[in-house]
């Protein structure tokens, strides 16, 4: 689900569930009204389409008896990233009103067995197993780079003024460091790939309550609307995945 929140007139986000592929992408876009936008939906675009290429260059790739340790698909989901980063890096050169746009990228591989994340910027991959909640993938922040040098604490982080700036992000540069993690995957898990909009507003054990405790028609939706009742100030967008048996 992805919602425009409740102080933002344009949604400048973007998503791809591709069960065929099992493959899951959350791109929070930047650069204004119309480069955000462009941005984020040429990231989802791009990524499935390279894909989708090399599923059909290599039927075997998506092989879920391919042992995680030997599988290309962590280097494949990498370079389809960066091919991503080139192509909306090209189209801003092209048209100056979308100069500087760029957005992040989480997006996520998920088999029966292992799962693989690529991931630039500050959307989030959690994974959820039994009560406990993981957050996989590490925020390209300025609050981040912050927290990590300890120079504020979690809860200065949280209301930050700085906590939208972003180190790292596809598009605003023609070469980008993608972020590759891979997980062992185990019946009853759940992932949550999200915005900031979502994880600035709703904490780790909220988001982990909901996405495993409600059905999964209905949890992406509870977790916008806790968003909005926080406030909604960024745009919203959450895809929760139930691994099942």
């Amino acid at each position: 689900m992805t919602d425009v929140g409740r102080r933002r007139d344009h949604n400048e986000d973007a998503f791809l569930v591709d069960p065929d592929l099992g493959l899951f992408v959350v791109a929070d876009g930047m650069g204004g009204h119309a480069g955000g936008g462009t941005a984020s939906a040429l990231a989802v675009e791009t990524i499935r389409a390279r894909m989708r290429a090399a599923r059909d260059a290599d039927p075997g790739l998506f092989a879920n008896a391919v042992p995680a340790e030997s599988s290309r698909l962590p280097e494949v989901l990498r370079q389809a990233v960066e091919e991503a980063c080139r192509s909306i890096y090209r189209a801003a050169q092209d048209d100056p009103s979308l100069a500087g746009m760029g957005t992040t990228v989480t997006a996520a591989v998920v088999g029966a067995n292992a799962g693989f994340v690529a991931h630039v910027g500050d959307s989030r991959c959690y994974l959820a197993r039994g009560e406990n909640i993981f957050q996989i993938s590490e925020d390209h922040s300025l609050v981040n780079e912050q927290l990590k040098a300890g120079a504020i604490t979690e809860d200065e982080a949280r209301s930050s003024r700085f906590r939208n700036i972003i180190t790292r992000s596809v598009g605003f540069e023609e070469e980008v460091l993608v972020d590759v993690m891979g997980l062992e995957i185990k019946a009853g898990d759940t992932l949550v790939l999200c915005c900031d909009g979502l994880s600035n507003l709703v904490d780790d054990g909220e988001i982990c309550r909901i996405a495993t405790a409600e059905p999964l028609s209905e949890a992406p939706e509870k977790l916008v609307a806790l968003a909005n009742e926080r406030g909604g100030d960024d745009n919203i967008t959450v895809i929760v995945i139930k691994v099942g048996g």
